[in-house]
């Protein structure tokens, strides 16, 4: 053992043992409910050994103390990588469940049940519409429901567009966010390895802030991290560089002219002067979802929440012609797969289905080649090879540069002057026996209108056709057909041509003077037919929701069956999140273990660690009291 006066030095250092440990339990119950504090231990190693003699078998020794070896910042790595994991992937369900919770909870509530009114109504209207076309108060009854149908629609459609604009906010402000923790991690490292470079202090503190920013930033997207020799966190997001040993590179917004919707992108590895853009998050092929992240959880991709979000979301205001003539596989990985982008083309498909069907019993459109009236020397036989002109007037020509020919006829629209070609697939006014007005005019007038876009368009044929059809009495009869009037069909291409809810109106010459509203046959006869066809519709089975409806169903419970189906999408996000966030807290837990703080373990330490400072002190005094036994002695 040490020598007398030795002994003190070994007594000391179980003072300064007991009281920095003391200090470490201090430091642990004062951060007890810190976020993101670890839990430090004390790992106590021996100080140097003095050889006093040498035996046959080992040294003999004499120890000087102990040392504290290291502070340990306790954590499982492995536990991380999992709690982060899971909890990026909780983030990505929980988003989607939000926004179909937020979407079910609106229509449930004022917007959605007037709606559901709304389309009541308008049946009620056209069933008493049926009974009498030509009863004033029918006519007026079924304009004012077709107003408050199209209003209480845009109202719902509206108020999905307003969440999607809710969740472009968040989608910002979390990119932000992201940035914003990117540039303190990278601070954070330049700092950790200022003070660990000695290899004397651990920044025990300042890795417990980095370790939180990590568990936040797992949250909001899909990231992948290693630590260096010298203790620089690398990161990646999406398997693509965002903080690396020197340099943190931004997450930057495309933000879209005409939605206002942004997508996040890199910007090291974008032109945007070139319109070449590295988006973050993987996207579809389909021209109608081209910035919806593609999810398929056994690649791991469905995790963080901005990409949760940006699925919601969607990349577009959507309107029934983004499902329209999709195959079932197309919509499933695109517009499908977005909440409030799906909701949306439902809603306007349903609408358009509506109108378009009623406006075609109202005012009739046929084919050329289906033109019934003129059935004996049909405009379909008058046709010949003629230039084919293009929507600005002007030749289309092929890939040679050379003009392009179809069979048809040549007409010219007296309002721009602009040549047309009409052929035998044009769609026209069918006045073969249409129901008229009050005015007895044709073309009649539809209820539902673009705004935009007139119904028809008057073509003047250049070179008038003479054709022949019987009349009512049965008697052959030649007509000479100089004009025209050609439906201006919808083009996905132009918005303003759709039948869709941010364009549609109610005639407004049906407003002012609703009995115009066809319903009178040209020989007199009221058209009873005609209002028993529009009643009938809302009971017609034949109605789908999207591309991957196999259950058709009328449109008096159209209503029921969407909010259905958006329940049923909101429990099935529900069951995963709530089943994701059971193994994540279970995780922490596991972690909580290792990192966290217990007052009872630390104050157990306290106790311990007092003890033995106690224990050391007694030493030192019994060794002060034997050596002023030995010096009292001496001198005596």
């Amino acid at each position: 053992m040490a020598n007398g006066f030795g002994s003190f030095y070994v007594g000391s250092s179980g003072l300064r043992g007991a009281q920095n440990a003391l200090n470490v339990v201090a430091n642990n119950l004062s951060n007890i409910d810190t976020t993101g504090y670890v839990r430090q231990r004390v790992a106590f190693e021996d100080k140097d050994y003095n050889t006093f003699a040498n035996a046959a078998v080992s040294p003999q020794r004499a120890g000087l103390g102990l040392n504290i070896g290291d502070v340990i910042h306790a954590r499982d790595v492995f536990l991380d990588r999992a709690y982060r994991t899971e909890n990026g992937r909780q983030s990505f369900y929980q988003a989607n469940y939000d926004a179909a919770s937020e979407v079910e909870v609106q229509l449930q509530e004022t917007t959605g049940q007037e709606f559901s009114d709304a389309v009541k109504d308008l049946y009620e209207a056209f069933a008493e519409f049926a009974k009498d076309p030509s009863a004033d108060v029918n006519q007026n009854l079924v304009v004012q429901k077709g107003q408050l149908f199209i209003s209480r629609a845009k109202a719902v459609y509206d108020g999905l567009n307003a969440y999607q604009t809710n969740l472009n906010t968040k989608i910002k402000d979390d990119v932000d966010r992201i940035n914003e923790i990117g540039k303190n991690i990278l601070e954070l490292n330049k700092n950790i390895q200022r003070i660990e470079a000695g290899g004397v202090e651990t920044a025990m503190q300042l890795r417990d802030v980095r370790d939180s920013y990590l568990d936040e930033l797992s949250n909001l997207a899909k990231i992948e991290y290693s630590e260096t020799y010298d203790g620089i966190v690398k990161i990646k997001i999406e398997g693509v560089d965002f903080v690396t040993e020197n340099m943190q590179f931004e997450l930057a917004l495309k933000q879209d002219d005409k939605t206002g919707f942004y997508d996040p992108y890199w910007k090291q590895l974008s032109d945007p002067m070139r319109d070449d853009y590295a988006y973050v998050f993987s996207t579809s092929e389909s021209d109608a979802s081209a910035a919806i992240p593609q999810v398929d959880p056994l690649r791991n991709t469905d995790i963080g929440q901005i990409k949760g979000l940006l699925l919601a979301r969607g990349n577009a205001v959507s309107t029934y012609s983004d499902i329209e003539n999709l195959l079932e596989y197309d919509y499933d990985n695109g517009i499908g797969s977005s909440v409030l982008m799906n909701s949306e083309s439902e809603l306007d498909k349903l609408v358009n289905y509506m109108v378009t069907k009623v406006n075609n019993l109202l005012s009739p459109i046929t084919q050329i080649s289906d033109y019934g009236k003129y059935d004996i020397q049909g405009l379909q036989k008058s046709m010949a090879d003629v230039v084919k002109y293009g929507s600005d007037g002007k030749p289309e020509k092929d890939s040679e540069g050379n003009e392009m020919h179809v069979t048809g006829l040549i007409g010219t629209n007296p309002d721009t002057g602009n040549k047309v070609t009409i052929t035998a697939s044009t769609w026209i006014f069918d006045d073969s026996d249409p129901a008229l007005g009050s005015d007895s005019e044709a073309p009649t007038r539809e209820l539902f209108s673009r705004s935009a876009t007139e119904r028809y368009t008057k073509i003047t044929l250049d070179n008038p056709v003479t054709v022949k059809y019987t009349d009512h009495d049965g008697k052959e009869q030649e007509k000479e057909i100089s004009e025209l009037w050609v439906y201006n069909d919808e083009d996905r291409k132009d918005t303003d041509t759709l039948y869709t809810l941010g364009s549609l109106v109610v005639n407004q010459d049906l407003i002012e003077n609703p009995s115009l509203i066809p319903h009178v046959k040209e020989n007199g006869n009221i058209d009873y037919t005609m209002g028993e066809d529009i009643y009938t519709l809302w009971e017609d089975k034949s109605y789908y929701l999207n591309p991957g409806d196999e259950t058709p169903t009328s449109l008096m419970n159209f209503y029921n069956k969407w909010v259905g189906e958006l329940a049923t999408t909101g429990s099935i996000y529900n069951t995963t999140a709530e089943s994701l966030s059971t193994t994540r807290d279970s995780i922490e837990a596991s972690r909580q273990q290792v990192i966290g703080v217990g007052s009872d373990d630390e104050l157990s330490n306290m106790i311990k660690y007092q003890n033995a400072y106690n224990a050391s002190s007694r030493y030192i005094n019994v060794v002060s009291q034997m050596i002023d036994y030995l010096l009292s002695s001496l001198a005596g």
